[in-house]
């Protein structure tokens, strides 16, 4: 029996999403903040707000008793109104998130894997998303085929090739 399972996100998961960009936002500890300053700040609510919008995607993991304990989503932004990991109108951006007792178990890396494949489905050919230079993530995602394709004073935008 496996540790989790990835199921695909639903309308009943948006508070769990508000869950997991609190994690996403606060991956360094040391610059945490309380989740009620993460979830008042529009430049990351933007991420969920709505949850589901049309073409919005994401997928669920769950530990063995059907907990929920990680999250990945694409959403698609305006190129007038771009999130931090815009590369183009079209290109969905992600977020991650894992519960930190869930984090170096794969969890993310299943996630990422079911996103791309969630968003070639949905007929993307590319994906994309921010992080911090300093985040552990980033050696996740070049593992997983994400490419930077531009950088700002501490953080690199990242997009992976889906088929």
């Amino acid at each position: 029996m496996s540790l989790f399972q990835i199921r695909a996100a639903t309308r009943e998961d948006a508070r769990f999403l508000g869950d997991m960009l609190v994690e996403a936002a606060n991956w360094n500890l040391a610059t945490a903040r309380a989740r009620i300053a993460v979830l008042e700040d529009p430049s990351i609510t933007r991420y969920i707000a709505g949850w589901p919008r049309p073409g919005d995607f994401g997928s669920v993991a769950e530990d063995a008793h059907g907990v929920a304990i990680g999250a990945c989503w694409g959403r698609l932004f305006p190129a007038n109104a771009p999130g931090y990991g815009f590369v183009a109108t079209g290109v969905p951006e992600l977020t991650l998130g894992v519960n930190a007792q869930w984090r170096a178990r794969g969890v993310g890396r299943a996630l990422l894997q079911a996103v791309a494949r969630q968003a070639a489905a949905a007929g993307h050919s590319r994906v994309s998303l921010s992080v911090a230079r300093a985040n552990f993530a980033q050696r996740l995602y070049v593992s997983e085929g994400y490419v930077t394709v531009a950088s700002g004073a501490d953080s690199d935008t990242m997009v992976r090739a889906v088929h």
